[in-house]
């Protein structure tokens, strides 16, 4: 990698937001074909560094410069990786390398426009997709305009095989799960051509099988155009499989910065989690028998996404939907929250002594339920222009006296892991004030606080810090035994499965595939995953 051109030069920057610093002068330089990563826990920076190479609207350093090195054609603005002596392949004029300080520039400045579109980014738990598009189509739409429609093709299929979803080329977006999302979206990232890659938590919502792929896809991309990378991951194997360089944030500072496996090897010294007694669950309060959701879609014809499942979840349990990306997760806990009503068999929950089928759609049917569900979404949402109190409390409909309502929400900040002295000042921010992984905790907060009796989590913990990971199964836990409630969590995470989970099913196209103990579906998992990688199959 010494051996590379220059091409991304951050040079102590330092950033501020209402008075709080969130970067303090971090400095590092990147070379063609090279990757750095960033680790930290939750609202260390890294979210804020990336948006700020970006060029995102709102991150312009306090101090210090962004420096991109580029190729740059004075005739088109055309911009290529700087190699000396190039020729435009648009309008034939021969190339200036030079170096660009992109905040340096003013804001319609063609050169600052054409440089943001070769910045490709994926963010956190954003699945940024014409959802009512195939996607083909989608792919299409994020194609520069000047390739013809043989071209389009060609690079659709060529970018489809890369990140391993040619067998999904007609489907219509909404209809794929979120890992397949997730992959779509990197392929239209791609699909602008960058010469500058960014990647926010980029495989935490995936299954272990499909991280890795992309990892390697993504890896395989930078070295083969001879761009470079940098991305944030609370992953320390992702740091160590994919980064060349890595700096360890926190608050804003670096702690380390340099090798990859040392970094991430004294990060993880902080990670420790002791699971205390086995907690006695009580009755009979889910049951699905034979359930099924059968959708057609005019391109695929009928869609299996659950074929046939049939479980029990006692009450107080807390009990794991398991699988690769694409094996019916998402869609069984929609159906047992009455969001998706099954085309077949039984979900049915239990209030006080009555049975609630959970496809009748009136209010004596899972009206009567829903009231009692509370549903922490993969692709959560915050209200961006409420205070993270007025989100916890009127935002939501919660309706009490004022003083209590604070009270209430103070103490479902706490059981999410912020610190008590803390709390004020979170309590009057807004979101957009706030790192990805703390708005998640308020959202998981925005669940509890209703006291529902029962929870379902869609990959509770997919963009999270381990460290912050063991406070979400703490306050899980917590919530289990002071309010008997009851959890279905959706989750590839082996961790948490592990520290969180009484009982789990592992799903595979639809159905399940083997249900048991927390320790015994993760280790079936690792099997499945192995199999999958040597077979070198699909999900």
């Amino acid at each position: 990698m010494e051996n590379g051109i220059e091409l991304l030069k951050v040079e102590n920057v330092t950033k501020k937001f209402e008075g709080r610093v969130v970067l303090d002068n971090i400095s590092f330089t990147l070379r063609t074909g090279e990757i750095l990563g960033l680790i930290g826990k939750s609202a260390a920076g890294k979210s804020v560094l990336i948006h700020m190479i970006r060029g995102s609207d709102g991150y312009k350093p306090d101090a210090g410069k962004i420096l991109y090195h580029v190729n740059h054609c004075p005739k088109c603005n055309g911009l290529s990786v700087p190699i000396e002596g190039e020729v435009c392949p648009h309008c034939n004029e021969k190339y200036e390398t030079k170096w660009v300080d992109f905040w340096g520039l003013p804001v319609r400045d063609k050169l600052r426009q054409e440089l943001k579109g070769r910045i490709s980014i994926m963010l956190q738990r954003t699945f940024a997709l014409f959802g009512d598009h195939t996607v083909l189509e989608n792919l299409f739409e994020a194609m520069p305009e000047d390739l013809s429609e043989p071209e389009k093709v060609n690079k659709a299929i060529e970018l489809l095989d890369f990140v391993n979803m040619t067998h999904r080329t007609t489907h219509i977006a909404r209809d794929l799960s979120g890992g397949e999302k997730q992959r779509v979206v990197m392929a239209r990232q791609l699909a602008k051509d960058p010469i500058f890659f960014l990647a926010d938590e980029p495989t935490g919502t995936l299954d272990p099988y499909t991280a890795n792929l992309v990892h390697e896809r993504l890896v395989k991309y930078v070295r083969e155009h001879n761009i470079c990378m940098v991305f944030a991951s609370h992953w320390p194997d992702a740091i160590d499989k994919m980064a060349d360089i890595a700096i360890w944030l926190d608050a804003g500072k670096v702690v380390m910065q340099g090798e990859p496996g040392a970094i991430t090897s004294k990060f993880m010294e902080e990670y420790d989690f002791k699971r205390g007694e086995e907690y006695e669950t009580g009755e009979t309060l889910i049951r699905l028998k034979d359930a099924k959701k059968h959708y057609f879609s005019v391109v695929r014809g009928v869609v299996k996404a659950v074929d046939g499942v049939t479980f029990e979840v006692k009450e107080g349990e807390v009990f794991a939907l398991c699988g690769f990306s694409g094996a019916g997760k998402t869609t069984t806990s929609r159906m047992i929250s009455g969001m998706t009503p099954s085309t077949g068999g039984s979900v049915e929950i239990k209030i006080g002594d009555t049975w609630v089928d959970m496809n009748d759609p009136g209010e004596g049917g899972k009206g009567r339920a829903t009231q009692y569900i509370g549903v922490l979404h993969q692709e959560f949402t915050l209200y961006p222009f409420d205070t993270v109190l007025m989100n916890l409390t009127s935002s939501i409909g919660i309706k009490m006296p004022a003083e209590l309502a604070k009270i209430k929400a103070i103490h479902a900040l706490i059981s999410v892991g912020f610190p008590r002295e803390n709390i004020e000042n979170v309590l009057q921010s807004y979101p957009d004030a706030l790192s990805v992984g703390e708005c998640q905790r308020i959202a998981f907060a925005q669940v509890l606080i209703k006291e529902p009796r029962i929870v379902i989590l869609d990959e509770p913990t997919g963009t999270m810090d381990p460290i912050t990971k063991v406070t979400v199964a703490k306050a899980v836990l917590k919530a289990r035994s002071d309010l008997n409630e009851t959890f279905i969590v959706v989750s590839h995470d082996m961790d948490f499965i592990l520290n969180c989970c009484d009982r789990a099913i592992l799903m595979r196209d639809g159905k399940i595939s083997s249900i048991g103990n927390a320790e015994e579906i993760v280790e079936k998992l690792k099997v499945v995953e192995k199999e999958i990688i040597e077979s070198g199959g699909e999900l």
